[in-house]
């Protein structure tokens, strides 16, 4: 009916990684991964941050040009 890995053979899978790694072994990586996660994330986060404010920069100092050079015209 399901293809696939059965659930039987996803637990023998999990005990015989536990065997050949350890809890210590399987718990640091755990932590390592998550870590890594997480720094990923905050970076992803920074990075749009630094995005948005570099477009919001641009937009006015589009705005300031487009003004300066509608004075520069109006005063000639």
């Amino acid at each position: 009916m399901f293809s696939g890995i059965s659930p039987a053979s996803l637990i023998l899978i999990l005990l015989i990684v536990v065997l050949l790694f350890g809890t210590k072994k399987l718990k640091g990586l755990g932590t390592d991964v998550g870590g890594a996660i997480k720094g990923f994330r905050k970076a992803m986060k920074d990075d749009d941050k630094t995005a948005t404010a570099q477009i919001s920069s641009d937009e006015a100092g589009k705005e300031n040009s487009v003004k300066q050079t509608s004075d520069a015209s109006s005063q000639s």
